[in-house]
């Protein structure tokens, strides 16, 4: 009998948690987050990690499970999770996989490259070189190691920026020379379920949304963790915005405004990622009961 994986995606704030509940209760299974975010214990609220209610309900895996100060990146998760769906698929014949960060989501279903495992003291050497000199040291390594992928990264993604460099230096070729884009074979099936709303509805949900987190101790917790702001797991949306607020570059209700904005401006990019995945099947969020008849259709 064949495995099948559900992967669960769309925007923040379309309504995916409410739904992957009642479908993880429907095919007796678990939830593997695919949310970049969640998986750091410090960051419940800014992240909008699942109330307790639904967490006792249904087992959740890669939620809360590391530090900020953790080192951790899509090629980890690829190892990590595809092998927690391969156990779970031991016991149940669909997993689900739930979330919106892209990066995650596409070393699931498509893999990522074999990349060099980056030697400890060389990884500290550039960590230490972007917090003493900034990003832009880094983004200038980068433009004369791999011109080629330089023009194609986010290169305010220092995340993105310091590994491709570290790729660079640690293998003596270019980042972009080892990647092939070529996807993986799995050992399981993957129907891909997105949600979506009218945008202004969406938009409408994600301000609400931000309203609710600030009402629930976002500032709090954000000041508990300004610290470590230089992490680069802090440097998230709903965190960064408070962040300036705290360092007096403007008020309160700026902050506000920016974390609306910018919540926003990151399901936009989400939707036009997965857009480009002619595979999803999309839906609006309410519509459980098409939902459940075009999974079931796949899998009968």
């Amino acid at each position: 009998m064949s495995k099948y994986l559900i992967v669960l995606l769309g925007p923040t704030g379309v309504g995916k948690t409410d739904l992957s509940i009642s479908l993880a209760q429907k095919y007796n299974t678990s939830i593997v987050s695919s949310d970049s975010r969640q998986i750091y214990k410090e960051m419940n609220i800014g992240t909008a990690v699942p109330e307790q209610e639904y967490l006792d309900k249904v087992k959740h895996y890669f939620i809360g499970e590391l530090s900020i100060h953790d080192y951790y990146n899509s090629w980890e998760y690829e190892k990590q999770a595809v092998a927690k769906i391969e156990e779970l698929h031991e016991s149940s014949d669909v997993v689900l996989l739930v979330g919106g960060s892209m990066m995650y989501i596409d070393a699931v279903c498509n893999g990522i490259d074999d990349i060099p495992t980056i030697a400890p003291e060389l990884r500290a050497k550039i960590i230490t070189q972007y917090e003493e000199q900034g990003l832009d040291v880094i983004r200038e390594q980068l433009k004369e190691l791999d011109p080629v992928f330089y023009e194609e990264v986010d290169l305010n993604n220092a995340k993105r920026v310091i590994h491709a460099v570290e790729v660079c230096l640690q293998s003596g070729k270019a980042y972009s020379s080892l990647r092939t884009n070529e996807g993986k074979k799995r050992s399981f099936e993957i129907i891909k379920i997105g949600l979506n709303r009218d945008r202004e509805e969406l938009y409408n949900r994600i301000n609400k949304r931000v309203d609710i987190m600030l009402a629930d101790g976002l500032e709090e917790e954000a000041r508990g963790l300004y610290p470590f702001k230089h992490l680069n797991s802090l440097n998230t949306v709903g965190y960064k915005e408070l962040y300036g607020y705290f360092d007096e570059e403007y008020d309160f209700d700026e902050a506000v405004r920016l974390i609306k904005r910018d919540s926003r401006r990151y399901a936009k990019r989400q939707l036009s990622w997965f857009n480009r995945d002619k595979d999803i099947m999309w839906f609006n969020p309410d519509d459980e009961k098409q939902i459940l008849e075009a999974i079931d259709k796949k899998i009968s």
